[in-house]
């Protein structure tokens, strides 16, 4: 879309949800619009305000404007990274995209892997800051923005960042009974905000506590039934659509579901990598994908809890690094050396029930001193960084003998340490690294499915008015989002409101012993991974051998493995034959509003 005069365009992507509110004023100033389009409004915020037309934007997006006056380009992010945005400079050519594989379509520009990045890829599964696990190919940082000025002696782009998060709680903060009234009230005008559509809506429903209470809030304000989708599978200790099924019973609200089993799950990797452009760092993608799919039979914009843990200390993790980080040093400090590396060395000897070493090694009386090692290896690496001279090839491990897996994410991190505002700090590195990349695989996997995705708690409103509680309000009595449950007490069941998080949990470990074993093995062992000469077959071998055996470390590190070879395959290699295989069926089940019942069908892919 244009100005008036045609001299300034833009291209976008995403949803601005004070538009309306941004108009009049506008218009007052002397800007005539030719449609009622979100979009338009932000070319004329950047007529009358330049650079600083994106603090006035509430929404998601990621945009490009092209100012034939002023010969520069200007661009940016949302503030939270709902949207993405990718861009590479090739020659004297600067492109940009919301996929990294449109990139790929320059004549000039091969996909080539980013080698530098494989110590942090492989620790996380993701990287934290600029670089993309391609080379030469980046993506603009949540809350940043670029501009190009052509006029400039040597044009580049020039990065700046337009947001950030302030944690630090106020000296003086309200009262809780304040607090959850002022919560309530933002929730409620932010989740109507987000249900501005032409299209019919729905909403993605786990069961668990904050797309419980979208979905409640959501049901308030509509005057039919909505209509809420949820995915499980058979395996009844890793779904949660029991949950589902009461909380959409407990508003009125038309329930779907989607079963999803190993064979259709293993079919359907390579696609979602092909629409990830990465490797898949979750198996919890795979189920969002299916959920969009049976979503897009309905509607075509979709709202997601997505955000609520990370605002309120919803994981685990928190209360565990909390509790290793206060726990650790006295530890340290009264129980002697030898009687310390004892436990350690009994914990490493895979004897015992893998169940209570998993949850043994998540204390400190497992992990080192250093905060890498109790809060970044402890939940997120499936390849420690000393893990990884094992694991990469003996020449590779030279090559990248100075790179840091860590130094990206620790760029969020107090550079003196964790102090009073510990849990604040905590969710600030989490919302600056790990919520980028699962915002990332919301927006893939729903735009695979040709459906919008939309996530209020990350209405930048409200994730600023969660970053300035104080932790009691998010952490007490060893569980997390003390205040949401508090705020949503009246509107949903006392199950869902008192239930612990579970994380959509995949039956991953056992399909992969069992079921998708000989395929899993098949892929890392047939000569293809070894000959790109980047980990050690043998040890590869080692993997496969401890997760058969029941080592959930060893499970971890052999998903990571199978999603890169799949990855390099498909886009390294060219490969288009890994993607030609797809699922077989799918099982739905439909019920009406708060009848409880429902029936399975299933149609075909």
């Amino acid at each position: 879309m244009c100005n008036e005069d045609r001299s300034v365009w833009i291209v976008f992507n995403g949803e601005i949800y004070n538009h309306a509110e941004l108009r009049p004023r506008l218009e007052k100033l002397g800007h005539r619009f030719a449609s009622n389009s979100d979009t338009e409004t932000i070319v004329h915020l950047y007529e009358e305000y330049g650079n600083d037309c994106v603090s006035h934007l509430r929404g998601m997006f990621a945009f490009a404007i092209w100012d034939a006056r002023r010969n520069r380009l200007f661009c940016a992010r949302d503030r939270l990274g709902i949207k993405p945005f990718y861009f590479a400079m090739t020659s004297e050519r600067f492109a940009f995209a919301s996929e990294i594989k449109a990139l790929f379509e320059l004549r000039d520009f091969k996909a080539s892997l980013n080698r530098r990045a494989l110590p942090e890829f492989f620790t996380f599964g993701y990287l934290a800051a600029q670089e993309t696990l391609y080379q030469n190919v980046h993506k603009l940082l949540p809350g940043n923005r670029l501009c190009i000025d052509l006029t400039a002696e040597n044009p580049q782009p020039q990065v700046t960042e337009y947001w950030d998060l302030n944690n630090v709680p106020p000296e003086n903060p309200l009262g809780e009974a304040q607090c959850i009234s002022q919560f309530r009230e933002l929730f409620t005008e932010t989740v109507r905000s987000h249900l501005m559509s032409d299209v019919p809506l729905g909403v993605f429903l786990s069961g668990g506590l904050d797309s419980s209470a979208i979905a409640a809030v959501m049901a308030s304000l509509k005057k039919e039934p909505i209509q809420t989708f949820s995915v499980g599978y058979a395996e009844n200790q890793y779904s949660e659509l029991p949950y589902g099924r009461a909380v959409a019973k407990h508003i009125g609200a038309e329930y779907n579901e989607v079963i999803l089993g190993p064979e259709d799950f293993f079919a359907t990797l390579p696609r979602l990598i092909w629409h990830e452009d990465e490797p898949l760092v979750w198996p919890s993608s795979v189920a969002l994908f299916f959920v969009s799919r049976l979503a897009s039979e309905k509607v075509k914009v979709v709202l997601t809890g997505e955000g609520g843990d990370e605002l309120f200390a919803g994981y685990l993790k928190y209360r565990v690094a909390l509790w290793n980080l206060r726990g650790g040093p006295l530890y340290r400090a009264i129980v002697p050396q030898f009687v310390r590396q004892t436990v350690r060395k009994a914990l490493s000897s895979e004897v015992g029930p893998d169940w209570m070493l998993r949850k043994l090694r998540h204390s400190f009386l497992y992990d080192p001193e250093s905060f890498e090692q109790v809060y970044f290896d402890n939940f997120y690496a499936a390849f420690p960084q000393q893990q990884q001279p094992q694991l990469f090839d003996n020449a590779l491990n030279d090559e990248l003998c100075d790179v840091n897996a860590y130094a990206n994410s620790m760029q969020y991190f107090p550079a003196s340490g964790l102090n009073g505002n510990a849990l604040n700090d905590l969710l600030y590195l989490d919302i600056k690294t790990y919520l980028v990349e699962l915002l990332m695989k919301q927006d893939q996997m729903s735009m695979a499915a040709s459906i919008e995705s939309r996530v209020p708690f990350l209405d930048h409103k409200v994730v600023e008015f969660a970053a300035g509680l104080p932790a009691r309000y998010k952490l007490r009595f060893s569980s997390g989002k003390y205040l949401l449950r508090k705020a949503m007490t009246r509107d949903l069941p006392p199950e869902v409101l008192k239930r612990n998080k579970k994380g959509f949990p995949t039956p991953i470990r056992p399909w992969l012993r069992n079921q998708l074993f000989e395929k899993l093995k098949v892929i890392l062992t047939d000569g293809r991974l070894a000959e790109r000469r980047l980990v050690k077959p043998g040890y590869v071998e080692y993997l496969l051998n401890a997760h058969r055996q029941g080592s959930s470390s060893a499970t971890e590190g052999c998903w990571r493995l199978l999603n890169f070879e799949l990855w390099c395959r498909i886009f390294l290699d060219r490969d288009d034959t890994v993607r030609s295989s797809q699922p077989t069926r799918e099982h739905f089940a439909f019920c009406g509003p708060g009848s409880g019942k429902y029936s399975e069908v299933v149609l075909p892919s």
